[in-house]
């Protein structure tokens, strides 16, 4: 952009024309301001302007866009689902984005034909769909960080900064914060606190989520204890499935139970009937939540916080 901006003014003003050379080098010169280096998992990466055309390849960079005001032309499904998770269509009014696929299965020719300047991408997209993908646009892919719950937030604020909404992605981070804050003193005044647990029901049967997950980080934020009874490494998602016989070791104060499609509401269902879930503790104390798995298990960034934070008020400060 420097040598285009030199070049036209050394031209205008053989020719004489000096206040249209004002006039045009600031404009370029704002064009030279609004480009950003951002440093991304693949390196540095420069996004120039506000991006119009974009798409996301990922649930938490579809969040962060929408909540920064953008309508991406293209999204990947949900985990479990055949389109964008649930929560977020009430915010993509009438114009929802076009599937490019699934985030471990991106469809390139579908992202081609979008004619994107801009593709947001996950944090485990491969070096060879990068290859791809940044030959269409500029693509940001945020660094691979340790599972941890407030990793939303760095890849909220790197995806708001290639899109150029900076303030708008820090806005919805700090409102997250302030309700959060909130709700967990509308629960310490109430005394609902305690352990909980938040299981992902399959059809294959339940398993623990991790304590470092988005949502239990929010869990945790709310005042609740959250736990995974040591079933889960420090660096899984969650644990293996369990057996019905060993549902006791989920067995806290408040349990979090999500599916995320049909399959695993009929077979959370069937266990409902089994002896061993009925005598839980947390059952007979009716503490058992059911939520959204792909909002509570698939889902990050501000939109989808505020989403389980308005759960999280339902089942403790009904």
């Amino acid at each position: 952009m420097l040598v285009k901006t030199t070049s036209m003014a050394a031209t205008l003003a053989k020719s004489g024309r000096l206040g249209m050379v004002g006039i045009l080098l600031s404009i370029f010169v704002a064009g030279s301001v609004q480009a950003r280096t951002l440093e991304t998992a693949f390196g540095d990466v420069d996004v120039e302007g506000t991006p119009e055309r974009v798409v996301t390849l990922y649930e938490g960079a579809l969040d962060a866009a929408v909540a920064a005001g953008v309508n991406p032309l293209g999204a990947v499904t949900t985990r479990g689902g055949d389109n964008v998770a649930s929560y977020i269509e009430a915010h993509l009014g009438e114009h929802p984005p076009a599937i490019m696929g699934v985030v471990r299965e991106i469809n390139i020719e579908a992202v081609l034909a979008q004619q994107p300047d801009l593709i947001l991408a996950p944090a485990q997209l491969s070096d060879e769909q990068y290859q791809l993908l940044s030959r269409i646009a500029p693509t940001v892919v945020p660094p691979t960080q340790p599972l941890a719950p407030d990793n939303w937030k760095a890849e909220a604020r790197l995806y708001g900064e290639a899109l150029n909404r900076q303030a708008a992605i820090a806005e919805a981070i700090e409102a997250v914060e302030q309700r959060a804050a909130e709700v967990a003193k509308a629960v310490e005044e109430a005394g609902v606190g305690g352990s909980a647990f938040l299981v992902r029901w399959m059809p294959g049967g339940p398993m623990v989520m991790s304590e470092n997950l988005f949502s239990a980080g929010l869990l945790a934020q709310a005042g609740l204890d959250v736990q995974d009874a040591g079933l889960v490494g420090e660096r899984g998602v969650h644990s293996d499935v369990l057996s019905l016989e060993n549902l006791s070791q989920v067995d806290g104060d408040w349990l979090f139970l999500a599916t995320l499609n049909e399959d695993g509401q009929a077979a959370v269902d069937a266990a409902k009937q089994s002896s061993a879930f009925t005598r839980l503790n947390v059952v007979q104390q009716d503490h058992v939540v059911p939520v959204d798995g792909q909002l509570w298990t698939s889902a990050n960034g501000p939109l989808a916080a505020q989403a389980i934070l308005d759960d999280i008020e339902a089942a403790l400060l009904p």
